[in-house]
C-alpha cells in the first residue's frame, strides 16, 4: 500500500507512528532543524534528528562536515532498529574541532600568531609527569596537520601550539610557517570531547568518520553503550584518546577503521559478546602515552566471549590486541598481526584466549622498558586455560611466551582480587619461526619456581606438534627470566627431555615463497602445511 506523503512527514513527530526515514542535508539551503526531515524540507544537523527518532527509523545523513556532538539516547529493537547511515558515497565526518580564526601575528621571528582561547584547559590523565604534555587533551590541526603541544610559549618552534590559560590565549606557528590570519588558512582545535554517544540499544551507525575529538585518555571520541548496537564501514580517526569506546552487551562492529588516534583505537569495558569482524586498526598511540599503563591498538576489559576475526592490527604504538582484567572466553581468529611496538597478542589476568588461524609477524621490535615478556607474537600473562593453536608466528621479538608474576584480578562476577597465574595451558599446531630472540620464552618471574622440573608438571603447560624454524644464532627457547635462573635451549630435544612439556614437536625447514610480501605458501607435501592458519587472513597468501 501507497502511504501518503503528507501521513509520511507527519509520522515524524508523532510517537510510536509508523517508522519512517529523516533525511539531514545542511547542503541545502532549506534545511532547518524545524523541518519536517523530508527529502525537499531536510533537517539541519545530525542531533536533531537523534531527538527525534523511534524504533525502526533511519536518519539518512548527506555529505558534509558535521561539528556537533550527537547523543542517541531512544532505542530500537532486534526487529526495528534504528539507522543512522550516510547516503551511499556521501562523505560524512562527525568532528569534535570547529574552525579557529581572529588570528594576529605576534612580535618576533616566524610566523607566530595567536587568537583567542575561550575555552577550559583539561586536566592531564594521568597526573604524573611523564603524562604532563601527553596527557593533555587539545588538540590544533592547521590544513590537517596535527601541532605539537608545549609547555610554555618560549618552547614554541614551527609545528606547535602552546595556551596561555591566564590570558586565554592560544599561541601556534605551523609546520610550513604559514600565514595563519590568511582567508586560505584552515586551522581547526578540537573542542568537544565527546561526539557520538549512542546510550540506546539496537542503533545502527553506518559510514561515517569521526575524528578530531578532545577527548582525554580511557575515554571514547564516539561511546556505543546500547545493547545490539551495530557499527559499519565508519571510521574512528586522530581523536586524542580511544577513537571508539563499546561498553554493552551483544555489540557488532565490520569493517570499519581506527586510526592514527592519541591513545587507543579502541576499548571496551563489560562489553560481553562484542564481535569485532574485518576491521583495521592501525598506527594508535600517536601522542606516546605510557606502554604499559593503556596504549596501542586496543584494550578490553571484563568482557566475556569477544571474538575478533578477519582483521588487520598494524603499526600500533604498543600491543596489537590488549585484552586485561578479568576477560572471559575470548576468540582472536584469521587475523594479520603485524609490525606493532609490543606483542601482537598480550592477554594478561584474564581466563580462556582461543587463539587460532592468525598471521602474526614482526611484533615487539622495540626496546620497550619494562616490557620483558610481553614482545612475542603471543603473550599469556597470568591467564589460565588458553588454547593457542594453527598460528605463524614469525619474525616477533619472541614467537610465543609465558609471563608469570604474583598476580590478582576483578572477575565479571563481582570477585575482587582473585589469584590468577598461568595454568591448563594447550599450545597446539603452531609454526614458530625466525623470532629473533627465541621461538618460545618462558618468563616466570616469581620466588617459587614453578616453572622448573620439580614443579613444572602442575601447572599442565603443553606444547603438542608445533612446528620450529630458526636462523643462525637465535635460540630455539628461553626458559625463565634473563635476571634469575634461566636456560637457552638451541635444541629441541633438550627442552623436552628436561622440562617435559613438549610432545611430537619438529625442527624444519619453512621454504615460504615470499615472507617480504606475506607469501606464505609452502610447498606441497611439507609437513607444516598441517599446522598452517587456515581460512582467509587480510593481506596473506597462505596454503600450499
Amino acid at each position: 500500500m501507497r502511504i501518503p506523503f503528507a501521513l509520511l512527514a507527519a509520522s515524524v513527530w508523532l510517537p510510536g507512528a509508523l517508522a519512517t526515514t529523516l533525511v539531514v542535508n545542511p547542503a541545502l539551503k532549506t534545511a532547518s532543524d524545524d523541518n519536517p526531515g523530508t527529502e525537499a524540507k531536510p533537517l539541519l544537523t545530525i542531533a536533531r534528528a537523534a531527538a527525534l527518532v523511534q524504533a525502526g527509523d533511519t536518519v539518512r545523513i548527506y555529505p558534509g562536515v558535521y561539528r556537533e556532538a550527537v547523543v542517541i539516547k531512544q532505542s530500537g529493537t532486534a526487529e526495528k532498529p534504528i539507522r543512522f547511515e550516510a547516503v551511499p558515497g556521501g562523505a560524512v565526518a562527525v568532528t569534535g574541532a570547529d574552525r579557529i580564526t581572529g588570528w594576529r601575528r605576534e612580535p618576533g621571528e616566524g610566523n607566530v600568531f595567536s587568537t583567542e582561547w575561550p575555552n577550559r584547559l583539561s586536566r592531564t590523565h594521568p597526573d604524573d609527569d611523564y603524562h604532563l604534555i601527553t596527557g593533555r587533551a587539545e588538540q590544533v590541526f592547521v590544513q590537517g596537520y596535527l601541532l605539537r603541544l608545549v609547555p610554555s610559549k618560549a618552547k614554541l618552534t614551527r609545528g606547535t601550539f602552546w595556551i596561555d590559560a591566564e590570558a586565554k590565549r592560544l599561541w601556534a606557528q605551523s609546520i610550513e610557517n604559514r600565514d595563519l590570519s590568511a582567508k586560505s588558512a584552515i586551522v581547526e582545535a578540537s573542542v568537544r570531547p565527546l561526539i557520538w554517544s549512542v546510550e540506546g540499544a539496537y542503533v545502527q551507525t553506518r559510514g561515517i568518520r569521526f575524528r578530531y575529538a578532545s577527548n582525554p585518555a580511557q575515554r571514547g571520541a564516539a561511546t556505543f553503550a546500547g545493547r545490539g548496537d551495530v557499527v559499519e564501514d565508519c571510521v574512528f580517526e586522530k581523536t586524542n584518546g580511544a577513537g571508539a569506546q563499546f561498553r554493552a552487551e551483544d555489540i557488532v562492529v565490520r569493517r570499519s577503521e581506527f586510526s592514527e588516534n592519541g591513545q587507543l583505537g579502541f576499548s571496551a569495558n563489560r562489553a560481553h559478546r562484542l564481535l569485532m569482524s574485518e576491521c583495521l586498526i592501525r598506527g594508535n598511540n600517536t601522542k606516546n602515552f605510557n606502554l604499559s599503563w593503556e596504549a596501542g591498538g586496543d584494550k578490553l576489559v571484563l568482557s566475556k566471549g569477544v571474538v575478533i576475526e578477519r582483521s588487520t592490527f598494524t603499526g600500533n604504538h604498543g600491543n596489537g590486541i590488549w585484552f586485561d582484567i578479568g576477560n572471559e572466553d575470548s576468540t582472536v581468529r584469521q587475523c594479520l598481526i603485524e609490525n606493532n611496538q609490543d606483542g601482537g597478542i598480550f592477554y594478561e589476568i584474564s581466563y580462556g584466549l582461543h587463539a587460532y588461524d592468525n598471521v602474526i609477524i614482526y611484533n615487539g621490535l622495540s626496546d620497550t622498558p619494562g616490557a620483558w615478556g610481553a614482545q612475542a607474537g603471543i603473550n599469556l600473562s597470568s591467564s589460565p586455560n588458553c588454547i593457542v593453536e594453527r598460528n605463524l608466528l614469525l619474525g616477533n621479538r619472541e614467537g610465543f611466551a609465558f609471563r608469570e608474576q604474583q598476580r590478582k584480578t576483578n572477575r565479571i562476577n563481582g570477585e575482587k582480587d582473585v589469584p590468577v597465574w598461568n595454568h591448563d595451558q594447550v599450545i597446539r599446531d603452531n609454526v614458530l619461526a625466525y623470532n629473533v630472540s627465541s621461538q618460545v620464552a618462558g618468563w616466570f618471574d616469581v620466588p617459587d619456581e614453578r616453572c622448573w622440573p620439580n614443579r613444572v608438571t602442575d601447572l599442565k603447560l603443553s606444547f603438542v606438534q608445533n612446528f620450529f624454524a630458526s636462523f643462525p644464532g637465535q635460540h630455539l627457547v628461553q626458559w625463565g627470566p634473563g635476571w634469575k635462573r634461566h636456560q637457552m635451549y638451541d635444541k629441541l630435544a633438550d627442552f623436552q627431555n628436561e622440562l617435559h612439556l613438549d610432545t611430537g614437536s619438529t625442527e624444519t625447514e619453512l621454504p615460504f615463497v615470499d615472507p617480504i610480501v606475506r607469501d606464505f605458501r609452502l610447498p606441497a607435501g611439507n609437513p607444516a602445511l598441517r599446522a598452517m592458519p587456515r581460512g582467509p587472513v587480510p593481506g596473506a597468501r597462505l596454503g600450499s
